[in-house]
């Protein structure tokens, strides 16, 4: 999922990050803002699939459950 803002859009920030993490990251080379990014950025996907499966799980329940009770639909015609 892509960041809701461009790429070229940056905002400084404060944030808390555990000191032996923080000193391992920068003996490595890491650039702490990109990675810091990168992870929010998968966060905020995992967080917008979370919410999106809880409000459409009574619908994937009613879908698998026709499945259960008809088969899957057109399986009849495979080359369909």
């Amino acid at each position: 999922m892509k960041p809701p803002l461009a790429a070229s859009a940056r905002k400084a920030t404060n944030v808390t990050i555990a000191a032996g993490l923080l000193d391992h990251a920068k003996r490595l080379g890491i650039n702490i803002s990109k990675a810091s990014e990168e992870g929010l950025s998968r966060a905020v996907a995992a967080k917008q699939e979370a919410i999106w499966l809880e409000a459409n799980q009574a619908a994937l329940d009613s879908s698998n459950a026709y499945v259960d009770r008809h088969g899957i639909p057109l399986a009849q015609h495979p080359n369909f």
